[in-house]
């Protein structure tokens, strides 16, 4: 096949959203009977699509033939029917539209080696890492979902630690971010981790990548950390202010701190306070998360009033803190709960 044609088919699959070899029309027959069977533009089936209340819409993927994962850009093909369920081939992603963005939370992995106490995504610790491919797929797939258009932001907060497929998660981003891939700015990619120090050290050298980096930090002291988190026993939250640090002088650009409350647990004033003298060693803001239960675990969701009350400590010591609106609820939207849920029916 000419090197050109190439050329056309992401024409076809990035700008026109499509993946049927036959609807390509600027290419020879042969071309196209080529494509159709030597091609894989899609490796997974959609076994649930969910949409909540407030317009959040999940997808709930299987992933096929997973000894032989594509790192192809294009892996991303043809729809087909759903298999067999089978959990350790599933992972979610989410499309969380407002009136400014389309954002789309996707996952890294199959399940998550963090394990960390309150999330579903790691009960049961790692099946597989997702190829570039499979990663892109899902954003793709997001954007061509009833009613959502173009996909203005991602967020690597889905199932997974990006880190922990650092070759992958990074291949993914250059695809999307390509101009003749998705399109999406740099600047509107992010990547959540729970806090690898090199890995972060490695990614602010990746300069074609400006992303926005989000530490899964949770807890204001390593003690409570170290409950809740199983990788935090490899790592202290001052080793992890420091690539952060270095973080903020290589890349100019902020971090932020995501803090999940968990009622009685990290949401007392004086974990807002232990907090506040986190953020304010670094150039951070905070983003405070209610907990979405989930099944299974001993954790519950923080009162309104614990959670007002903690954002006005941080405020009053200048700090940018906010409330993230909890979104998709009614679908099990928080990452890993869907496939976890269904799992357990």
């Amino acid at each position: 096949m000419a090197p050109f044609r190439a050329k056309q088919i992401i024409d076809w699959v990035y700008e026109k959203g499509v993946i049927d070899p036959a609807q390509m029309s600027n290419l020879a027959k042969r071309d196209r009977e080529i494509l159709t069977s030597e091609m894989t533009f899609e490796s997974g089936d959609v076994l649930r699509h969910q949409l909540a209340t407030d317009g959040t819409q999940k997808l709930l993927i299987q992933w096929r033939d997973f000894g032989a994962a594509p790192d192809s850009a294009l892996s991303l093909p043809i729809l087909g029917s759903s298999a067999e369920g089978d959990p350790t081939r599933q992972t979610e992603c989410v499309m969380i539209p407002t009136e400014e963005r389309k954002t789309a939370c996707i996952s890294s992995q199959v399940g998550c080696p963090v394990g960390c106490r309150f999330c579903a995504s790691g009960m049961g610790g790692l099946d597989a890492n997702l190829s570039a491919g499979r990663i892109v797929e899902q954003v793709w797939r997001l954007g061509r979902l009833p009613g959502v258009g173009r996909v203005s932001n991602v967020v690597f907060m889905g199932m997974g630690e990006p880190l922990s497929n650092f070759k992958n998660v990074t291949a993914a981003i250059r695809i999307i971010t390509a101009l003749w891939g998705l399109g999406i700015s740099a600047r509107k990619v992010t990547i959540s981790t729970v806090g690898l120090p090199q890995a972060i050290t490695r990614l602010a050298e990746e300069f074609d990548l400006p992303v926005t980096l989000a530490l899964s930090l949770h807890a204001p002291n390593d003690f409570i950390r170290r409950k809740l988190i199983p990788w935090a026993e490899y790592t202290t939250i001052d080793d992890l202010l420091k690539a952060c640090q270095k973080w903020f002088e290589k890349t100019g650009r902020e971090v932020t701190l995501e803090y999940t409350l968990l009622r009685d647990v990290n949401d007392r004033p004086g974990h807002a306070e232990e907090l506040a003298e986190i953020a304010r060693s670094i150039r951070a803001n905070i983003n405070l998360i209610r907990y979405n239960e989930v099944s299974g675990t001993e954790f519950q969701r923080p009162r309104n009033t614990d959670v007002l009350e903690f954002q006005k400590i941080l405020r009053a010591k200048n700090l940018n803190a906010h409330i993230r609106a909890s979104r998709g609820r009614d679908i099990a939207a928080a990452c890993g709960q869907l496939r976890h849920e269904a799992s357990s029916a």
